[in-house]
Protein backbone atom coordinates (compact mmCIF):
# COMPACT_ATOMS: atom_id res chain seq x y z
CA UNK A 1 0.00 0.00 0.00
CA UNK A 2 1.15 3.47 -0.83
CA UNK A 3 2.12 5.52 1.43
CA UNK A 4 0.58 9.77 1.66
CA UNK A 5 2.81 12.10 0.48
CA UNK A 6 6.22 12.27 2.82
CA UNK A 7 5.25 14.62 5.55
CA UNK A 8 7.89 17.85 6.67
CA UNK A 9 7.74 18.31 10.63
CA UNK A 10 7.70 20.77 12.36
CA UNK A 11 10.42 22.54 13.91
CA UNK A 12 11.70 20.86 17.62
CA UNK A 13 12.79 24.29 19.01
CA UNK A 14 14.24 25.17 22.38
CA UNK A 15 10.59 26.01 23.88
CA UNK A 16 9.35 22.45 23.00
CA UNK A 17 12.29 20.45 24.30
CA UNK A 18 11.92 23.03 27.94
CA UNK A 19 8.66 21.36 27.80
CA UNK A 20 9.45 18.04 27.62
CA UNK A 21 12.19 17.98 30.14
CA UNK A 22 8.80 19.91 32.16
CA UNK A 23 6.56 17.37 31.58
CA UNK A 24 9.21 14.56 32.46
CA UNK A 25 9.55 16.32 35.82
CA UNK A 26 5.70 16.25 36.29
CA UNK A 27 5.72 12.59 35.50
CA UNK A 28 8.55 11.68 37.66
CA UNK A 29 7.48 13.82 40.69
CA UNK A 30 3.67 14.13 40.94
CA UNK A 31 2.58 10.88 38.47
CA UNK A 32 5.09 8.35 40.18
CA UNK A 33 6.76 7.22 37.10
CA UNK A 34 9.87 5.49 38.31
CA UNK A 35 11.28 3.66 35.61
CA UNK A 36 14.26 6.39 34.12
CA UNK A 37 14.44 4.79 31.22
CA UNK A 38 10.56 5.20 30.32
CA UNK A 39 11.36 8.65 30.89
CA UNK A 40 14.11 9.33 28.66
CA UNK A 41 11.69 7.66 26.28
CA UNK A 42 9.34 10.18 26.70
CA UNK A 43 11.77 13.14 26.90
CA UNK A 44 13.11 11.58 23.91
CA UNK A 45 10.10 11.83 21.69
CA UNK A 46 8.65 15.37 20.40
CA UNK A 47 4.74 14.87 21.30
CA UNK A 48 3.76 18.12 18.95
CA UNK A 49 4.77 16.27 15.86
CA UNK A 50 1.83 13.83 16.65
CA UNK A 51 -0.44 17.07 16.52
CA UNK A 52 -2.01 19.19 14.24
CA UNK A 53 0.16 22.79 14.39
CA UNK A 54 -2.70 25.15 15.30
CA UNK A 55 -3.05 22.64 18.47
CA UNK A 56 0.97 22.67 19.63
CA UNK A 57 0.26 24.98 22.52
CA UNK A 58 -1.74 21.65 23.98
CA UNK A 59 0.97 19.01 22.97
CA UNK A 60 2.99 18.56 26.69
CA UNK A 61 0.03 19.43 29.23
CA UNK A 62 -0.57 16.29 30.46
CA UNK A 63 -4.21 15.51 29.24
CA UNK A 64 -5.78 13.52 26.22
CA UNK A 65 -6.96 15.16 22.77
CA UNK A 66 -8.24 14.04 20.18
CA UNK A 67 -6.92 13.07 16.67
CA UNK A 68 -10.15 12.72 14.70
CA UNK A 69 -12.38 9.77 14.11
CA UNK A 70 -13.05 9.31 17.28
CA UNK A 71 -10.11 8.98 18.80
CA UNK A 72 -7.97 10.34 21.07
CA UNK A 73 -3.73 10.43 21.95
CA UNK A 74 -3.25 9.34 25.63
CA UNK A 75 -2.06 12.05 27.84
CA UNK A 76 1.59 11.61 28.93
CA UNK A 77 0.89 10.33 32.26
CA UNK A 78 -1.00 6.95 30.65
CA UNK A 79 1.70 6.88 28.17
CA UNK A 80 4.29 6.49 30.85
CA UNK A 81 1.89 4.23 33.14
CA UNK A 82 1.15 1.98 31.11
CA UNK A 83 4.58 1.33 28.99
CA UNK A 84 6.19 1.15 32.68
CA UNK A 85 3.92 -1.55 33.49
CA UNK A 86 5.19 -3.64 30.81
CA UNK A 87 8.97 -3.95 32.10
CA UNK A 88 10.47 -3.80 28.49
CA UNK A 89 14.15 -4.38 27.80
CA UNK A 90 15.91 -4.23 24.70
CA UNK A 91 15.50 -7.24 23.32
CA UNK A 92 11.93 -7.80 23.56
CA UNK A 93 9.17 -8.16 21.12
CA UNK A 94 6.12 -5.87 22.00
CA UNK A 95 2.80 -5.88 20.07
CA UNK A 96 0.63 -2.77 20.55
CA UNK A 97 -3.08 -2.82 19.63
CA UNK A 98 -4.02 0.48 18.38
CA UNK A 99 -1.83 3.10 16.52
CA UNK A 100 -3.81 5.61 16.98
CA UNK A 101 -1.78 9.05 16.27
CA UNK A 102 1.64 6.75 16.46
CA UNK A 103 3.02 8.31 19.47
CA UNK A 104 3.25 5.32 22.01
CA UNK A 105 4.15 3.41 19.27
CA UNK A 106 7.24 5.81 18.83
CA UNK A 107 7.84 5.62 23.11
CA UNK A 108 8.03 1.85 22.55
CA UNK A 109 10.61 1.87 19.58
CA UNK A 110 12.96 3.84 22.24
CA UNK A 111 12.74 0.61 24.72
CA UNK A 112 12.12 -2.30 22.79
CA UNK A 113 13.94 -3.90 19.52
CA UNK A 114 10.79 -5.10 17.47
CA UNK A 115 7.32 -3.19 17.86
CA UNK A 116 4.12 -4.11 16.23
CA UNK A 117 1.09 -2.45 16.07
CA UNK A 118 -2.68 -3.25 14.58
CA UNK A 119 -5.00 -0.15 13.96
CA UNK A 120 -8.51 -1.06 12.96
CA UNK A 121 -9.29 2.54 11.78
CA UNK A 122 -8.04 3.14 7.73
CA UNK A 123 -7.90 7.14 7.88
CA UNK A 124 -5.85 6.59 11.57
CA UNK A 125 -3.74 3.75 9.73
CA UNK A 126 -2.71 5.80 7.06
CA UNK A 127 -1.93 9.01 8.76
CA UNK A 128 0.06 6.77 11.20
CA UNK A 129 2.06 5.29 8.75
CA UNK A 130 3.08 8.92 6.94
CA UNK A 131 3.71 10.54 10.16
CA UNK A 132 5.97 7.84 11.63
CA UNK A 133 7.74 7.28 8.18
CA UNK A 134 8.54 10.79 8.67
CA UNK A 135 10.13 10.03 11.99
CA UNK A 136 12.12 7.68 9.87
CA UNK A 137 10.41 4.64 12.30
CA UNK A 138 10.09 1.22 11.19
CA UNK A 139 6.50 0.91 9.43
CA UNK A 140 6.79 -2.03 8.35
CA UNK A 141 5.97 -3.04 12.05
CA UNK A 142 2.25 -1.27 11.19
CA UNK A 143 -0.74 -3.43 10.68
CA UNK A 144 -4.34 -2.51 9.58
CA UNK A 145 -6.65 -4.73 11.06
CA UNK A 146 -8.07 -6.13 13.87
CA UNK A 147 -5.91 -5.72 17.03
CA UNK A 148 -8.45 -7.70 19.33
CA UNK A 149 -7.30 -10.70 17.39
CA UNK A 150 -3.77 -9.89 17.22
CA UNK A 151 -0.91 -10.80 15.01
CA UNK A 152 -0.71 -14.69 15.87
CA UNK A 153 1.80 -15.09 12.61
CA UNK A 154 4.27 -13.04 14.53
CA UNK A 155 3.54 -14.47 17.87
CA UNK A 156 4.60 -15.01 20.94
CA UNK A 157 5.32 -11.38 22.09
CA UNK A 158 7.36 -10.23 25.13
CA UNK A 159 4.58 -7.60 26.16
CA UNK A 160 0.81 -6.34 24.75
CA UNK A 161 -0.23 -2.85 25.32
CA UNK A 162 -3.99 -2.52 24.62
CA UNK A 163 -4.61 0.98 24.10
CA UNK A 164 -8.44 1.03 24.13
CA UNK A 165 -10.93 -0.58 26.36
CA UNK A 166 -11.90 -3.94 26.23
CA UNK A 167 -15.24 -5.44 27.43
CA UNK A 168 -13.42 -8.44 28.85
CA UNK A 169 -9.81 -9.84 28.55
CA UNK A 170 -9.35 -10.72 24.36
CA UNK A 171 -8.85 -14.41 24.58
CA UNK A 172 -6.42 -13.85 21.07
CA UNK A 173 -4.22 -11.80 23.13
CA UNK A 174 -3.53 -14.28 25.96
CA UNK A 175 -2.62 -17.02 23.69
CA UNK A 176 0.31 -14.42 22.00
CA UNK A 177 2.36 -13.79 25.40
CA UNK A 178 5.34 -15.68 25.97
CA UNK A 179 5.49 -17.66 29.14
CA UNK A 180 6.73 -14.59 31.70
CA UNK A 181 5.39 -12.02 28.89
CA UNK A 182 2.82 -8.99 30.55
CA UNK A 183 -0.25 -7.92 28.74
CA UNK A 184 -1.56 -4.30 29.87
CA UNK A 185 -5.20 -3.50 29.11
CA UNK A 186 -7.95 -1.86 30.40
CA UNK A 187 -11.25 -3.80 30.92
CA UNK A 188 -14.51 -2.90 31.50
CA UNK A 189 -17.94 -0.97 30.41
CA UNK A 190 -18.65 0.89 26.82
CA UNK A 191 -20.63 3.36 28.86
CA UNK A 192 -19.76 6.20 29.90
CA UNK A 193 -16.30 4.37 29.46
CA UNK A 194 -14.60 3.73 32.96
CA UNK A 195 -12.53 0.87 32.91
CA UNK A 196 -10.52 -1.50 35.17
CA UNK A 197 -6.45 -0.83 34.79
CA UNK A 198 -5.32 -4.81 33.97
CA UNK A 199 -1.70 -6.36 33.90
CA UNK A 200 -2.09 -9.82 32.91
CA UNK A 201 1.97 -11.89 33.07
CA UNK A 202 1.46 -15.78 31.72
CA UNK A 203 3.02 -17.93 34.40
CA UNK A 204 2.53 -20.86 32.36
CA UNK A 205 0.88 -22.71 28.92
CA UNK A 206 -2.81 -22.27 30.82
CA UNK A 207 -1.64 -20.11 33.83
CA UNK A 208 -1.89 -16.41 34.24
CA UNK A 209 -1.35 -13.68 37.20
CA UNK A 210 -4.14 -11.37 37.25
CA UNK A 211 -3.76 -7.37 38.61
CA UNK A 212 -6.02 -4.70 39.07
CA UNK A 213 -4.17 -1.33 39.30
CA UNK A 214 -7.46 0.94 39.26
CA UNK A 215 -9.58 2.48 37.17
CA UNK A 216 -8.95 4.17 33.93
CA UNK A 217 -11.00 5.91 31.16
CA UNK A 218 -10.63 4.84 27.26
CA UNK A 219 -12.15 4.67 23.82
CA UNK A 220 -13.66 1.49 23.02
CA UNK A 221 -11.60 -1.51 21.27
CA UNK A 222 -12.87 -2.22 18.10
CA UNK A 223 -12.85 -5.74 16.85
CA UNK A 224 -14.60 -9.37 17.06
CA UNK A 225 -13.31 -9.63 20.99
CA UNK A 226 -14.15 -5.70 21.41
CA UNK A 227 -17.25 -3.80 21.02
CA UNK A 228 -19.34 -3.66 17.88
Amino acid sequence: MALPPRLLLPPDTYRHRGQRRALVELLRRERGIQDERVLAALGAVPRHWFFEPAFDAHAYQDKAFPIGEGQTISQPSTVARQTELLELQPGHRVLEIGTGSGYQFAVLCQLAGGVQSIEFNPALYERGRARLAALGLPTAGLHLGDGSLGLPTLAPFDAILVTAGAPALPPALLRQLRVGGRLVVPVGGHDPGRQQLLRITREGPTAFVREELGDCRFVPLRGAAGWR
